[in-house]
């Protein structure tokens, strides 16, 4: 199914596309729940370059090392470009009618609910309606979930119970105008750098600001941190209800706001201090210093001003949605709510997956936050619809849904835009389910995810820079993903396959959409339906999200839509900073629900012979790395899975550093690169969750998880999963560095793309009887090879060229110690050589006069850990003079918690307090 270069060649070469001149247009990034604003130049139908939008107020000119880097990851070798069915290409109206007949077919032998979609927070909103409309209106189920299930699911259900509608309080000026500000589950240094440099910016303004980080791992974003509470995993709704006593003991409470606004307050406290009675008892139930946990709880109590940031450390638990409320009961006691530089703000992890979450792309809710647990919501959206089969109630939750792939109970699935083979808890059953499954369907941008190998028919689908909607970040912001580069070979929209599939399946007049405007002001339209607000009465919302205001957009305004805070009605014509100034909720009594807590562990607790995982993101990739993957750039940080693990444990399971380990669990396993580290608490370690079968031979982390998830939510515990930790005893390691893509044959391979080519490294715990002939099997188009053998076998080198060009090399050494790499031999790679430079690559020498750079600290200008060594060690003793001198840390500021830890490190001053 893999689109070949040459194959992406002729395409584009075919491409009758009309040359565009010079421009600059106004974007928005595709990657995280920020939402940071793009200005994109465009030459000849290319992106040649990229800035953040200072005028857009969610990054106001800033971008971190991937936005900055969109253009480079524009051209990829397996860019989808034509319908491939069974693997062969095909034509559109092939591969839409097969998979209509097939579809339609299954609904009408086995009812609606032997179908399903899986959708993703990278769909623009008006995908997501698109896809939502037909199944659940249309189709007739609400099999339709997404990949926001792992991620927000549990902050749904926490903002629904406590404010009565799924809506996030503050923004991003919160942050820079609190007394104090809360960390919690949350690396934002490297899952949110915008956000980051934002409080970074704040606490240098107003050096009295205080940061507190409560996260069990000591992270990048502990640099500003005046307090990092380093919590036994799964204990954060322990801390909380005991901070909520806390404030009860001491007179901290609002209550005037507890007594007008508010229900549940006295049940609440009473559970509360019935599981946490004292500081101490929390102290001991978090794992963490009583001292600590009193300081930070007399901030919050003291402080007025306060904003609480949750992410996936809380919200990936079993009791996530447990954890959530008791964040937000401690702001509701307090008063610190609807105020400036005040809430509890759950911060997304994808550019869409609160726009998902407006449309009802959970399996759980219907469109325009309405719900399946009211009728007349049921009814209301179906009359709007002029829904011929609306489905009635609930559907399955991602990981319920595949489970029924598996067990033969849904027997077609749409997958679009997410990788679940990949992502998803348990990942190799997922690989079995779908496997099994009668009818696959996969609408993705690139040829051969881990996912896409296993569809029956792949629909290739626009990406950014084609695709034209909106996105809603973090903080309720719409703004508009333009598309202004046209659609690459035959790549169509996510709203135009869904609607011309619809018409297959009998749905022509309800999806006859011509452009995406037709189907925003179809949502806004539906989201002030019955909505209750009338200026003139005054009469109060029943649900927070209304874009009403905008359901008669003109094409032009929609196509030059400024950022907007939603809700935006006739009340609210200009949008709505901040929700609840006026105390109002979104529930039946207009009060806000304190929820009473009984504060528990996760499930499986870990044996003597086991560790805990924890998953998450690395700074400068993202989520499988089809995109990011493809760019040198972004993999000279961190270019291989790792394991981040205590010297404790380290010790205790016999692993050095930097040798692989293997994780093991359900049958699964992980392979990754030791690193040890006192981040880390004892009997836990950290690994990527990044990395796929496209990239390496064992690493994908999530095939370890349990699929334990939330009863509340149905949101997995990607947090805290019990696996065995043993060296791999390698018998050899070594890389290969090539200028053509291969599958090493070895049992441990990592693929990292180079300037120049590809550098593999490799491993095995058995050593091929001819190394020889191990490699030339790989590499059959090479004849020309030089080797370089050791009598005791320690070492094996090869080389081998095309037309006198250097086109691999090979590099292995006996055991687990990998033979040094440099980026000069990288550089080689095409490039003609004569006999001294044969033998000069052959022997690894770095070329006369070139010193490595070591690993690379800061992606945005590729500076070498080793010029920042030098430099702070010849007197630069600050991330503003190593970012004069280097410029390294002066660019997106994700690189600075590090380049602050080398200075602690290497620095004379920071020598000379040790000595």
């Amino acid at each position: 199914m893999t689109v070949q270069k040459s194959q992406l060649a002729n395409v584009i070469a075919s491409d009758n596309r009309a040359d565009i001149a010079s421009k600059t247009v106004k974007t928005t990034c595709c990657y995280c729940g920020v939402g940071c604003g793009v200005e994109a130049t465009v030459e000849d139908n290319r992106v040649t370059a990229v800035k953040g939008d200072e005028l857009h107020p969610a990054n106001l000119g800033r971008l971190c090392v991937k936005g900055s880097s969109l253009h480079e990851t524009q051209s990829n070798p397996n860019r989808l470009l034509q319908p491939m069915l069974h693997g062969e290409a095909t034509d559109w109206e092939t591969a839409l009618n097969y998979s209509a007949d097939k579809f339609k077919a299954i609904v009408e032998q086995y009812g609606p609910e032997s179908v399903a979609f899986y959708l993703s927070g990278q769909l623009l909103t008006e995908d997501y309606y698109v896809a939502n409309k037909l199944m659940k209106g249309f189709v007739g189920t609400a099999n339709i979930d997404t990949n926001s299930r792992l991620c927000m699911a549990s902050a749904v259900v926490a903002h629904k119970r406590a404010f009565g509608g799924d809506v996030v309080p503050g923004n991003y000026e919160d942050l820079e105008n609190t007394d104090l500000v809360l960390l919690v589950g949350s690396n934002t240094a490297y899952a949110h750098p915008i956000i980051y440099q934002r409080i970074v910016k704040a606490k240098a303004a107003r050096p009295n600001m205080k940061v507190v980080v409560i996260d069990p791992r000591r992270t990048a974003t502990c640099d500003i941190a005046d307090y990092h509470l380093a919590i036994r995993p799964g204990s954060d709704a322990f801390l909380f209800n005991g901070l909520l006593g806390y404030l009860a003991d001491n007179n901290a409470l609002d209550s005037e706001f507890i007594a007008n606004h508010s229900e549940g307050f006295d049940e609440a406290l009473s559970v509360a201090k019935a599981q946490v009675a004292s500081v101490e008892q929390a102290a001991v139930m978090c794992d963490v210093a009583k001292n600590d946990l009193t300081a930070v709880y007399d901030l919050f109590a003291k402080t007025t001003k306060a904003v609480t940031v949750f992410s996936q450390g809380v919200n990936q638990s079993s009791s996530g949605v447990d954890k959530g409320n008791t964040i937000i009961n401690c702001h509701l006691a307090t008063g610190k709510i609807g105020k400036l530089g005040a809430a509890p703000f759950s911060i997304t992890g994808q550019p869409n997956a609160m726009g998902g979450r407006e449309v009802g792309g959970l399996a759980n809710q219907l469109a325009a936050h309405m719900s399946f647990d009211n009728q007349p919501d049921i009814d209301r959206v179906a009359s709007f619809w002029r829904a011929p089969n609306m489905a009635q109630g609930e559907g399955l939750k991602a990981v319920d849904m595949f489970q029924a792939v598996h067990d033969g109970k849904i027997k077609a699935i749409w997958i679009m835009a997410t990788n679940p083979v990949v992502t998803m808890p348990d990942a190799n059953f997922i690989r079995e389910a779908l496997e099994k499954c009668e009818l696959v369907l996969v609408s993705d941008c690139i040829a051969n995810t881990d996912t896409g190998k296993l569809a029956d028919v792949v629909f290739p689908a626009t990406t950014w820079s084609e695709k034209n909607g909106t996105v809603t970040n973090s903080e309720r912001r719409i703004s508009l993903q333009k598309g202004f580069l046209p659609a690459p070979g035959q790549a169509k929209h996510d709203w135009q396959i869904i609607s011309e599939f619809a018409q297959k399946i009998g749905f022509e007049q309800a999806f006859n959409y011509t452009h995406p405007v037709e189907i925003f002001r179809e949502h806004a339209a539906l989201s002030g339906v019955d909505n209750g607000v009338d200026v003139g009465t005054n009469t109060r919302p029943v649900r927070g999200f209304d874009i009403s205001g905008m359901q008669h957009i003109s094409k032009q305004a929609y196509e030059n839509l400024q950022p907007i805070q939603w809700p935006v009605n006739s009340h609210k014509p200009n949008g709505t900073a901040r929700l609840f100034e006026d105390a109002n909720f979104f529930t039946a009594s207009g009060r806000a629900k304190f929820v009473p807590i009984s504060a528990r562990f996760p499930q499986m607790p870990p044996k003597d012979n086991q560790v805990i995982m924890n998953t998450g993101r690395i700074r400068d990739q993202w989520h499988t790395m089809t995109r990011t993957g493809s760019a040198a750039k972004l993999l000279g940080h961190i270019d291989e899975p790792f394991i981040d693990i205590h010297p404790a444990d380290a010790k205790r399971f016999g692993l050095a550093h930097k040798d692989i380990a293997v994780l093991e669990n359900r049958g699964a396993r992980y392979l990754g690169r030791v690193n040890v580290s006192d981040s880390q608490r004892v009997s836990e370690v950290f690994v990527p969750m990044h990395w796929n079968d496209n990239f390496a031979s064992s690493s994908r982390a999530d095939a370890l998880v349990n699929a334990i998830t939330d009863p509340l939510c149905g949101q997995p515990e990607f947090k805290h999963s019990p696996v065995e930790i043993n060296p791999y005893n390698a018998q050899w390691s070594g890389f290969i560095a090539s200028e053509l893509p291969v599958t090493p044959n070895a049992d441990y391979w990592v693929k990292i793309p180079v300037d120049k080519g590809y550098k593999y490294r490799i491993a095995d715990t058995v050593t091929p009887s001819n190394w020889s002939e191990w490699l030339t099997e790989q590499f059959p188009l090479v004849s020309d090879w030089v080797e370089l053998t050791d009598s005791s076998q320690a070492f094996y080198r090869k080389v081998g060229f095309i037309e006198g060009r250097l086109a691999v090399v090979l590099n292995i050494a006996r055991g687990n110690e990998q033979p040094i790499e440099n980026r000069w031999l990288e550089q080689q790679l095409g490039e003609q050589c004569d006999l001294n430079q044969r033998f000069a690559v052959l022997a690894g020498v770095a070329g006369e006069g070139v010193e490595d750079e070591g690993p690379i600290v800061c992606s945005c200008f590729q500076i070498g850990a080793k010029a920042i060594q030098t430099a702070i060690e010849g007197g630069c003793c600050s991330a503003e003079a190593l970012g004069e001198k280097l410029k390294c840390g002066s660019n997106c500021g994700s690189c600075i918690p590090e380049i602050n830890g080398m200075i602690r490190a290497f620095s004379p001053q920071h020598a000379a307090k040790q000595a």
